[in-house]
């Protein structure tokens, strides 16, 4: 995987763990398995910071007009997230038109989902005093003022002023799992 920690690089942040009542180790193998057998997956999750309409398409869309990959950049944490494992059976784009999961993806409790490819462990630090909100009613709002609380998934955007490594006193994150995002970027789903 190229490398992700550089100016104007677009990453989508959100922290992750245990879902579903499902661990994150079993997740991250499910997930390798999707993406071997039918070329992506679909990373569920919820809330409205990263709304698929709204957020995650139109970055995505604009990060690959100017020819930038976008990577999910994930941070392990402690979750309590015990909602029942009740799999998608559909996905939309736009909320409208409806499709058929196929078959090898499996996803659970979530309202929303990321297209992923290229699932794998890494560890990088993001500063995120020197990453910006991308879009919606905070964009340019730095990532550190944003991301804390509720608040646990962003649409980031490194900015020119990036340094590796970080300084001493950077409010970081470590992240420990990787993806790129592929099209359709985000989707809908309903069961």
């Amino acid at each position: 995987m190229p490398d992700i920690i550089k100016p104007q690089q677009g990453i989508l942040f959100m922290k992750v763990g245990v879902h579903a009542k499902e661990d994150l180790e079993s997740i991250i193998k499910r997930k390798t398995q999707e993406i071997e057998d039918a070329g992506f997956a679909l990373w569920g999750y919820g809330g409205g910071t990263c709304h698929p309409a709204t957020m995650v398409q139109p970055f995505a869309k604009q990060q690959a007009q100017k020819g930038q990959k976008i990577f999910l950049c994930m941070q392990e944490m402690n979750s309590n997230h015990f909602a029942e494992p009740v799999r998608a059976e559909e996905y939309s784009i736009d909320g409208k038109t409806w499709n058929t999961i196929p078959k090898p993806i499996h996803v659970l409790g979530s309202r929303f989902a990321l297209a992923i490819k290229e699932l794998r462990r890494e560890e990088l630090i993001l500063p995120l005093n020197k990453a910006q909100v991308a879009v919606g009613n905070s964009q340019g709002r730095l990532g550190h003022r944003y991301i804390g609380g509720r608040v646990d998934k962003a649409c980031l955007e490194l900015t020119d002023t990036i340094v590796a490594p970080p300084e001493p006193d950077d409010p970081v994150v470590k992240i420990s799992l990787v993806a790129e995002l592929c099209e359709p970027y985000a989707v809908f789903l309903r069961n």
